[in-house]
């Protein structure tokens, strides 16, 4: 009976996945899950109206090239794992949120030399003035906006050109370089996020299912599974009691054969 219902839902998740792939900003993040006994992940892609949920086997790239059926034309917005930077897109965000919390990380488990301070204090800094400018934007006007926006640019080019002797100053350094187009996205495009809480929200209560139930039994379980928790977060999301949007929409497909659109975001005056 699951199986039957999801297959119906299959054409909303393939909706929920296509909407995912037109839009503009994309939170992307995964956590694990269990099939069968065996380690998989469950992968979340997200924005303010949609919920895409897909577990796989894979970790890395091959399950982000089943998502990303197309190039993508938007914002991806992530973390710095490196199977994100195989997606082919327009743009990309960092989550600052997640650097900051390396430092911290850095601070409390690894020990850090006497050099550590000093890069941690400059980073940190260029990452809170940053945010700050993000906020100041409509209070400044385009020229001083553009002047500050440069002075950070500069700053994190110095940042990575100094000399550091600390080691895991030097690991950060490498992250920095490799990404550093990829830091300030937010500031460039509005409605691009300089964290990727949405992603973490969005997953939530996919983790806290998780812990009643253990995952699937079987492959076939995974499928039906993800499809249920795109589709009924989704309507969530957009203001829907997910159970009785579903209830209309089989009333609908039993009369004509054919599911209806997936519902639109509710309005406040609807």
């Amino acid at each position: 009976m699951w199986r039957r219902l999801a297959q119906i839902l299959g054409y909303w998740y393939e909706e929920i996945q296509q909407e995912a792939l037109d839009s503009a900003v994309l939170n992307a993040d995964e956590t694990g899950w269990r099939v069968n006994g065996k380690t998989h992940w469950l992968w979340c892609f997200a924005t303010n109206e949609l919920s895409y949920f897909m577990i796989n086997r894979s970790r890395g790239s091959p399950a982000l090239m089943e998502f990303f059926l197309q190039e993508f034309a938007g914002t991806l917005v992530s973390d710095f794992r490196a199977p994100y930077n195989a997606v082919i897109c327009a743009a990309r965000q960092k989550c600052l949120v997640h650097l900051l919390r390396d430092l911290e990380h850095v601070e409390r488990y690894k020990s850090p030399g006497a050099h550590w301070p000093a890069f941690a204090k400059k980073l940190r800094r260029l990452i809170k003035d940053a945010i700050r400018l993000l906020r100041q934007r409509t209070e400044l006007g385009a020229e001083t906006y553009g002047s500050r926006r440069a002075c950070l640019a500069q700053r994190l080019e110095e940042l990575i050109a100094a000399p550091w002797e600390d080691a895991q100053a030097r690991r950060l350094i490498k992250r920095l370089r490799r990404h550093k187009d990829e830091l300030f996205t937010f500031l460039d495009q509005p409605g691009v996020p300089f964290e990727n809480n949405l992603a973490g929200r969005s997953i939530r209560p996919a983790v806290i299912l998780r812990k009643n139930i253990y995952g699937n039994r079987s492959e076939q379980g995974a499928v039906t599974q993800a499809v249920f928790m795109s589709v009924f977060f989704t309507l969530k999301k957009r203001g829907h009691n997910p159970v009785k949007a579903v209830q209309n929409a089989l009333t609908v497909y039993l009369q004509i054969g054919k599911m209806p659109g997936l519902p639109k975001k509710t309005t406040s005056d609807g």
